[in-house]
């Protein structure tokens, strides 16, 4: 049994995972509605920063045996409870030690610079607010006249992240982090061509496994599309990115899933994030290979042997519903799944303007038509006038539809 704190998105994909390995799960959720909840039988209600409730889904309590093992699908736990957790007996994967590298940016920074890997050039603001300030434009002056401050902790999707050109850009966060707000850290605003992924498994064993290397779109700081594989990607370049990963996995001791987040650079890469459990970038294995990373996920913290990660087209293209027009996702199903090509993943999440709402998947043999298909069909889903003008379905399209 596999205990999970989160109860968003990415601890609902999962439960399918798990019911087809015969895999209980049991999932620490937000409050009623949440995402997981709505599909996994034991969902507990508690925060993530509760240690009563963490400690009740991993340990167990009157109604419940302890779990085999505690993973995640967010990083935002104390590292003391994880510690705790693990102390009292219940693995912990990612441990406490290797998911402070995806808890802290400036502890992810400091390691990565350790182990040699290549990222872009950063340092740590001082918590003193004079000090933080001429220490940011003394970095802004030596890089260019532009760099971008990230909070430490907390921000995803685009949060706690500025490009600035001075200390004014950022005064309230300076002023905050004097204050025990979050710690900052300045990085040079990288000229990169795209944004890749490169997303791999481990488990206690050692064993590592690697899919290939992806081009993540984002619009607007959160990832919109994702091609698999990168197009074009030097194959040597592909090659050196999953070796990073695999490098930064073992280094970190890291059990589970890990997607490292990378800038294309003048024919290199420089890492730019770090995810220690599945990631938007990965959404596209659910039926775009043979090994998803949820199920991949699984094996690698219960220790049992990885699966293949070899596509099962030549092109996978995924898209985010980022917000809808419409009262309702299902709504737009008849016309969405008129393409018997398109794969639909929605999340049952309360519709926001721009909120990950679920997600399109389609794979083919021409990049051009699975792109435009799997734009159309999330155009739909957000309630927008789709292009009639897709192709008709292929026999390689539809192929997993027969």
């Amino acid at each position: 049994m596999v205990a999970v704190v989160g109860g968003g998105q990415l601890a609902r994909m999962m439960a399918p995972a798990a019911a087809e390995l015969g895999v209980t799960l049991r999932v620490l959720v937000e409050g009623a509605g949440a995402s997981a909840g709505q599909v996994v039988v034991d969902a507990p209600h508690g925060a993530s920063a509760d240690a009563a409730a963490v400690s009740a889904v991993a340990l167990g309590d009157a109604e419940r045996r302890p779990a085999d093992v505690l993973t995640f699908e967010h990083e935002h736990v104390p590292h003391a409870l994880l510690h705790q957790v693990s102390d009292a007996g219940v693995p912990v994967r990612p441990g406490p030690h290797a998911l402070e590298a995806a808890q802290d940016k400036i502890v992810m920074r400091r390691r990565l610079t350790e182990l040699g890997v290549a990222c872009p050039a950063w340092a740590a603001l001082p918590r003193d607010p004079e000090a933080a300030r001429a220490a940011l434009d003394a970095f802004v002056a030596a890089h260019g006249g532009a760099a971008v401050v990230k909070t430490a902790r907390g921000g995803y999707d685009g949060k706690g992240v500025r490009v600035v050109r001075g200390s004014a850009d950022v005064g309230e966060w300076i002023a905050s982090a004097a204050l025990d707000g979050p710690a900052l850290l300045v990085e040079e605003k990288v000229p990169f061509v795209r944004e890749l992924a490169a997303v791999v498994a481990r488990r206690p064993s050692g064993e590592v496994a690697a899919y290939p290397v992806v081009e993540s779109v984002q619009r607007d700081g959160v990832c919109a599309e994702v091609l698999a594989p990168a197009p074009g990607l030097d194959p040597a370049l592909a090659a050196h990115a999953q070796a990073v990963a695999e490098q930064i996995a073992t280094a970190l001791d890291l059990t589970g899933v890990l997607a490292v987040e990378l800038f294309e650079v003048d024919g290199a890469v420089l890492v730019n994030e770090l995810a220690m459990r599945p990631h938007n970038s990965g959404h596209w294995t659910i039926t775009g290979a043979v090994t998803s990373q949820f199920a991949q996920h699984l094996r690698a913290v219960l220790d049992l042997p990885l699966g293949s990660t070899s596509p099962v087209a030549r092109w996978t293209v995924m898209v985010n519903v980022l917000g809808s027009r419409l009262t309702a996702l299902t709504d737009a199903l008849p016309d969405v799944l008129a393409d018997p090509a398109v794969q639909v993943n929605l999340y049952g999440k309360e519709i926001r303007p721009g909120r990950k709402l679920g997600h399109v998947t389609v794979s083919g043999s021409d990049l051009a038509e699975v792109r435009a298909r799997a734009n159309r069909a999330a155009a739909l889903l957000r309630g927008e006038d789709a292009d009639d003008g897709v192709a008709a379905p292929t026999a390689d399209a539809t192929r997993r539809n027969a």
